[in-house]
C-alpha cells in the first residue's frame, strides 16, 4: 500500500478525499497550512489530520483531509506558501495509483509452466548473439547519465536564485526594486535552460507580501500560466502607470546634470530607454539611433567630448551601448590624464624662493665691498 493509503487507514480517512503535502517547513502551523491549501478552490475546506518529519528533506509531510474529492489532474502539483518560501508539493490518490501501475508494468510476467526450455533460452541466445546492440545501449545510457548530472551543475552556477521582492514601497533593506528584479527575472527566463515549471517556481519563491498575493491570483486564474505572465502581472500591479507615450517624452526630456560624467549620463539614458522599449514606446530596431539622438540632445555639459567622438557623423550607423560606453570611458580617462599633466606641480614652502629682504641685504654688502 502507498504512503497516503497507509496513513489514511491509520487515521480512518477516505483516501479519495485526502492528500499528502511535502516540503512543508517544520515551523509551519496547522492554520498556516490549511489557509495555504484553501487557496486552491478545487480542494474545498481543508483540515490537517497528521504530520510527520522527513529526515531526508528536513521538512514535514502533512496529511490533509479535503471536503471535495481530490483529483490531481485539476489541481496544481505544487503550491506557494502564503508567507513565501519554497513551494510545497501535493501528492493525491492519482499519483499513488500511477506509481502502482508503473510498478506492475515493470514487474516481469510469470512464465507459463508449459513453456519449453528452448523458448525460454531463445531470448538469452539472441541477446548474446548481438553484442553491438548492448554496447550501443550502454554508451547511450552513459551519455544520458552524464547529461543529467552535468545540467544541474550548470544551473546551480547560473540563475541559482532570484533576489527577494515584496512590492512594498519604499524598498525594504535586503530586497530588490521592481526594475532590478524584473531585469533579473527576465534574464533568467530568457537564458536559463531549465523547464518552464522550474522557472515559474523560482519566480514564486522570490516573492513575498503583496507581490506573492499577485502571483497567487495569477495561479488561481491559470495554474499553467507562463513565467512571462507572472512578470507582466507584477509590472502592471507595482510598475509605473505611465503610458508608452509618457515614458517616451520623459526619455526625451533627460538632461545631463552639472558635474555628471558623460558615461554616467549614458547609463541613465540606457535605463530609461530600456523601459521605453519594454513598454512599446520605441521599437527595438531604433534603439541605437534613439540613444545617440538623446545623448546629443541632453549632454549639455560634454559638448567637446561629443565632438571628439564624432557622434553626429555616426548617426546613420550608430554604435551599440557597450561600444559607445567603452569609447566614452576611454576619452574621459585621456582627459583626466591631460588635466593631471597640465596642472603645475606644487613646490615645498620656501624652496627655491629668495625673500625680498635678503636680496636687499646682499646688495648692501656688495656695495660696501666696492666702495
Amino acid at each position: 500500500m502507498s504512503l497516503l493509503e497507509n496513513w489514511c487507514t491509520g487515521e480512518g480517512l477516505d483516501a479519495s478525499h485526502a492528500l499528502v503535502v511535502k516540503q512543508v517547513p517544520v515551523e509551519a502551523t496547522a492554520r498556516h497550512i490549511e489557509e495555504t491549501l484553501m487557496t486552491i478552490k478545487a480542494l474545498g475546506r481543508v483540515r490537517v489530520r497528521g504530520r510527520m518529519f522527513n529526515p531526508q528533506s528536513q521538512s514535514l509531510m502533512v496529511l490533509c483531509q479535503c471536503s471535495e474529492r481530490v483529483n490531481t489532474k485539476t489541481i496544481p502539483l505544487d503550491v506557494p506558501s502564503i508567507e513565501g518560501g519554497e513551494l510545497w508539493t501535493l501528492h493525491g490518490p492519482a499519483d499513488e495509483e500511477n506509481v502502482n501501475t508503473e510498478r506492475r508494468q515493470t514487474e516481469p510476467l510469470p512464465q507459463d509452466s508449459s513453456t519449453s526450455t528452448e523458448e525460454a533460452a531463445a531470448p538469452a541466445m539472441s541477446s548474446d548473439s548481438m553484442p553491438g546492440n548492448s554496447a550501443e545501449s550502454i554508451i547511450r545510457a552513459v551519455g544520458d547519465l552524464l547529461a543529467k548530472t552535468m545540467r544541474p551543475a550548470q544551473e546551480s552556477n547560473v540563475f541559482r536564485r532570484l533576489r527577494v521582492y515584496s512590492g512594498i514601497s519604499p524598498t525594504p533593506p535586503g530586497e530588490e526594486s521592481l526594475d532590478t528584479w524584473m531585469e533579473q527575472a527576465q534574464l533568467m527566463v530568457d537564458e536559463s535552460d531549465c523547464s518552464i515549471r522550474e522557472k515559474r517556481k523560482r519566480i514564486i519563491e522570490s516573492l513575498k507580501g503583496p507581490a506573492l498575493e499577485i502571483a497567487q491570483a495569477v495561479r488561481a486564474n491559470d495554474s499553467d500560466a507562463s513565467p512571462e505572465e507572472y512578470i507582466e502581472a507584477l509590472e502592471k500591479a507595482f510598475g509605473s502607470p505611465e503610458s508608452p507615450e509618457d515614458l517616451y517624452f520623459s526619455f526625451r526630456a533627460l538632461r545631463q546634470s552639472a558635474g555628471e560624467n558623460l558615461s554616467d549620463f549614458l547609463r541613465r539614458v540606457e535605463r530609461n530607454l530600456t523601459r521605453v522599449v519594454q513598454r512599446g514606446g520605441i521599437t527595438p530596431n531604433l534603439r541605437d539611433s534613439a540613444r545617440v539622438d538623446q545623448l546629443l540632445r541632453g549632454a549639455t555639459e560634454s559638448e567637446i567630448l561629443l565632438l571628439q567622438l564624432r557622434l553626429r557623423e555616426r548617426k546613420r550607423d550608430p554604435p551599440s551601448f557597450l561600444t559607445l560606453l567603452n569609447e566614452i570611458r576611454e576619452e574621459e580617462f585621456q582627459q583626466s590624464l591631460r588635466r593631471k599633466n597640465t596642472t603645475p606641480s606644487a613646490r615645498p614652502d620656501g624652496e627655491g624662493v629668495t625673500p625680498l629682504g635678503s636680496q636687499n641685504h646682499n646688495k648692501c654688502k656688495v656695495s660696501k665691498c666696492i666702495y
